[in-house]
């Protein structure tokens, strides 16, 4: 008799509390793809609301996508019966899929998706689920379903609902702040984090007439700075995403944040995050100071050097005016640039260090400028003023001070094609700030490449001690015009790239003839053939030396490094396959880059290191206008080049080389990069 009661009480109870109404689909599948099966239940025990929770299992090796899917993909949707209240998803974080070098967003293994619908629904809920699962191949598959809400409630729903909803990325506590910018082809990404950065993921909403790629994340302490290639999905210029909104999520260490924010100008790079902006001005002092020693200035320096002891009557007035306007020439040309990567910037062009050079029309000016300068130290003619002008410019006895206003605005341009140390990171952090910035750091770079000259016009005395003007005087003028006949040549064998090798030394040899012919035509025959004779000779001579030593030599410069084209996609690979990657991108105008492969790269022991089987060598050929070689760089950070990057197990990150490349340094990191794990 109280096990009758009981039993009555128990239903009673059960008819008098509020209905808890729950269905389950349960697990579907589609005779058409056996990799994947999903179940739908619903639940109407919340009022105002209707919450549905998609389970998906998938096969080892499957996938299905996030919201975004990313570069390729279709995310799952559903396609109801009927009027049912407006359906919100949430997505919990997803996960990074790379196949043949195309970046997607998704989840593999079993994912759930809680689904919430703004009122209660009533009668069955119907619909047909549409979901993308993709291995080697990709299936689109259909799901119909039909749920049937007055069914009993599943107790164990509310579990399943609150555990995927932890799964969901909240709306801040992750990142303290996060910042977006685009530039040319690149969306960058800055996010700070007081904890630190552990292994951090980002994933991002797709945005309108662009592809966003996977992005290549650095982390230094409380900072994560994101680089990410942006392309319209069809081989052309990426779209300005200035000014348009972004939604991101930004996961690490099990958390994840989701945000929107407006996409602005590029964030400060990463060298710029490592110091201040005075920093910076004193990397441009040293940077500028430091191309008066490169190979590339040692001409003009020499022109320089000749124009002050031609003066027979020197005093500090004069030497302290004219190497005023040399440095004045000096920071003019580089407000000049300054003035020409504002241009660029604004136009959405690349900007680099010394990019002028990969335009074969200002090669060409360079190489009439530097043979005029040639044959006037040779003597074959004189630059001369108006007399109008010259009683503007005239300082002393005579001589203006435009000529040496030039002569510091060339030593300018001939310096852009080196990158000397603190030079590259100084430019970097230049042509990412704000544009009164980028001016302000031309301009110190301007003073550092000045200061020699300033010291002259500071001390006259310095160059007041030079030997007075005599008949050696005659003999150091043409050793001057042959260093700056060897400029013209060298950058003449720039061309070689743009029209090729046989007009370039038809040119060169047309230049020569010509030198030849107007000394004969203001020396006379006899100089001319001297001339003539030996340079048959020098050349001769170069010719016999080369061939009698070439077992000493040619061993030593042969490359016999197994170069492959500089990609993304091949580092991603090597590292994968846990292999070791030297990245070196170059340019035939770049004086540097040819110093660092004969002093170091083509070194035996540098060779048999870059040889190695666990080693994949990487060159990108900068000479001439490349986007994918410009949008490497400033993912990097760098403008110019020569630049140098080893990757492995034990440098993921990879480490940045000096511009000035050691045998040592490269060694080193090469053997660090491996790692402890072979």
């Amino acid at each position: 008799m109280l096990n009758v009661i009981r039993l009555a009480f128990a239903c009673l109870l059960m008819l008098w509390l509020p209905a808890s109404q729950a269905a389950d689909s349960g697990w579907l599948q589609n005779p058409a793809n056996d990799h994947a099966k999903v179940r739908l239940r619903a639940d109407t025990s919340q009022p105002g609301e209707t919450r549905l929770l998609l389970e998906v299992e998938l096969q080892p090796g499957w996938k299905t996508y996030w919201r975004s899917p990313g570069e390729g993909g279709i995310a799952p949707s559903i396609a109801w019966q009927g009027n049912p209240p407006p359906a919100i998803w949430h997505w919990p974080t997803p996960q990074r899929f790379e196949v043949a070098g195309i970046s997607t967003q998704g989840y593999h293994d079993r994912v759930r998706l809680p689904i919430v619908m703004q009122g209660q629904a009533s009668g069955p809920l119907a619909g047909t689920l549409t979901l993308s699962t993709c291995s080697n191949v990709c299936i689109l598959t259909d799901y119909p379903f039909s749920l049937e809400l007055g069914a009993p409630n599943d107790p164990q729903f509310n579990h399943d609902f609150a555990q995927a909803m932890g799964q969901v990325p909240i709306a801040s506590g992750l990142a303290e702040s996060i910042k977006a910018g685009y530039q040319r082809g690149e969306l960058q990404i800055v996010a700070e984090r007081a904890a630190g950065w552990q292994r951090p993921a980002l994933f991002f909403d797709t945005l309108e007439d662009a592809d966003l790629g996977k992005p290549q994340i650095n982390t230094d302490g409380a900072q994560l700075l994101a680089r990410v290639p942006v392309s319209d999905g069809w081989g052309d210029a990426a779209p300005d995403l200035r000014g348009k909104t972004l939604t991101l999520v930004v996961s690490d260490g099990g958390m994840a944040q989701q945000v929107t924010l407006p996409i602005g100008e590029p964030p400060a790079s990463p060298g710029s995050a490592a110091f201040s902006l005075w920093q910076a001005v004193l990397m441009a002092l040293a940077g500028g100071l430091i191309l008066n020693l490169m190979p590339c200035v040692l001409p003009v320096l020499g022109i320089k050097l000749g124009s002050i002891l031609q003066v027979e009557q020197r005093d500090r007035r004069s030497v302290r005016l004219q190497f005023l306007a040399s440095s004045f020439g000096i920071v003019a040309s580089f407000m000049a640039l300054a003035l020409l990567m504002t241009l660029l910037r604004l136009g959405n062009h690349a900007l680099g260090w010394g990019i002028q050079f990969q335009n074969p029309w200002f090669i060409g000016f360079m190489v009439l400028v530097t043979l005029l300068f040639s044959a006037n130290l040779f003597g074959l003619f004189q630059l001369r003023l108006s007399s109008s002008l010259n009683t503007t410019l005239a300082t002393h006895n005579g001589h203006g001070l435009s000529g040496h206003f030039w002569q510091g605005a060339f030593a300018t341009l001939l310096a852009t094609p080196c990158s000397a140390p603190f030079l590259g990171t100084a430019v970097a952090f230049a042509l990412a700030a704000p544009l009164p910035v980028l001016w302000g750091m031309f301009v110190a770079l301007g003073i550092g490449m000045s200061l020699p000259w300033l010291l002259i016009a500071a001390w006259p005395a310095l160059a007041l001690r030079l030997p007075r003007p005599g008949r050696w005087m005659n003999s150091l003028k043409l050793a001057m015009g042959l260093l700056m006949l060897a400029s013209s040549l060298w950058l003449l064998s720039l061309m070689a790239n743009h029209i090729g090798v046989r007009p370039t030394l038809w040119l060169g040899g047309l230049m020569l003839l010509a030198l030849l012919l107007a000394a004969w035509r203001q020396r006379g025959a006899r100089l001319a053939g001297k001339l003539a004779a030996g340079t048959l000779v020098l050349v001769g001579a170069a010719l016999l030396g080369g061939s009698l030593t070439a077992g000493l030599w040619r061993q030593p410069l042969q490359d016999k490094v197994q170069w492959q084209p500089l990609s993304e996609r091949a580092i991603t690979q090597a590292l994968a396959q846990r292999k070791r990657v030297f990245v070196d991108v170059t340019a035939d105008w770049c004086v540097t880059c040819k110093a660092n492969k004969f002093n170091v790269l083509l070194r035996d022991d540098v060779q048999q290191a870059l040889s190695a089987d666990d080693v994949v060598a990487l060159r990108g050929d900068w000479s001439r206008p490349s986007a994918d070689i410009s949008a490497f760089l400033q993912r990097r950070g760098s403008v110019a080049v020569p630049f140098n990057q080893i990757y492995g197990p034990g440098s993921p990150g990879g480490v940045v080389l000096s511009p000035l490349l050691t045998r040592d340094a490269v060694l080193q990191t090469l053997s660090n990069a491996k790692g402890t794990e072979q």
